[in-house]
């Protein structure tokens, strides 16, 4: 009984302990970026240098050690560049690798842990990337492809594409970031203009914007800490 009851109390007070220090995370201050509300938006400006250029695409993968790596389609598709952007509080530069020169692409779609399909723009003609070396990817041509139509994947085995070919806009989008925490006075929080491309990452929360100007996070502080909490918690004692 007096182990249970020491097992039961242990528990609890680990409990206590992770709400104090992830309270605590959130209600620190921010000093990578500017705070607003419950939403916090990085320009450029404070990133590493290779998110300071110009994009064309963005893809975020998942490694099979837990790293979130995000790479930015940079010089109308000749390199590829790769950041680590595990933890939305300290972006990390992972360097850039140089990409055949076919032209700037689109993702579609990942393919399983270890691959991602492309679209080139021009000719609409596919390829696949390959992240078995996830700091060295490369590109791969598909041999014998020949329609260019909807893409449907099939999981980590492959994909469908159909005769039919899609009709694709590129033009840049102007965005305005609302934070909703305050119902009773909501307004207007940040504009972001000239959006090439967006993708959020659901683990931490962050929306990555890349722009003519370089990359812009909107980092959402709680959910950063609520996905700490969820790991801590998980994690083998």
């Amino acid at each position: 009984m007096n182990r249970d009851a020491d097992s039961k109390l242990s528990r609890g007070v680990r409990r206590v302990a992770l709400a104090i220090v992830a309270s605590s995370s959130v209600a620190a201050p921010v000093l990578y970026a500017k705070p607003v509300n419950n939403l916090v938006l990085v320009p450029p400006a404070q990133l590493p240098e290779l998110a300071r250029q110009s994009g064309e695409a963005l893809f975020l993968h998942r490694t099979l050690d837990g790293r979130t790596l995000l790479y930015v389609e940079h010089d109308q598709g000749a390199r590829l560049a790769i950041l680590d952007v595990t933890d939305p509080s300290r972006i990390k530069d992972r360097g850039s690798v140089p990409l055949e020169p076919n032209g700037p692409f689109d993702f579609v779609s990942s393919l399983g842990d270890r691959a991602a399909l492309v679209r080139f723009r021009h000719g609409n003609a596919h390829a696949v990337l390959d992240l078995h070396n996830d700091r060295v990817p490369t590109l791969r041509s598909i041999q014998g492809l020949t329609f260019q139509g909807h893409i449907m994947p099939l999981g980590a085995d492959g994909f469908t594409v159909s005769a039919q070919t899609d009709a694709e806009a590129s033009a840049t989008r102007d965005y305005q970031v609302v934070d909703t925490a305050n119902l009773q006075a909501l307004k207007r929080v940040f504009d972001v203009s000239q959006v090439r491309a967006e993708i959020s990452n659901s683990d931490s929360g962050t929306t990555f914007l890349l722009t003519e100007s370089g990359l812009y996070l909107i980092r959402r502080p709680a959910a950063e800490s609520s996905q700490w909490l969820r790991e801590q918690q998980d994690a083998p004692n």
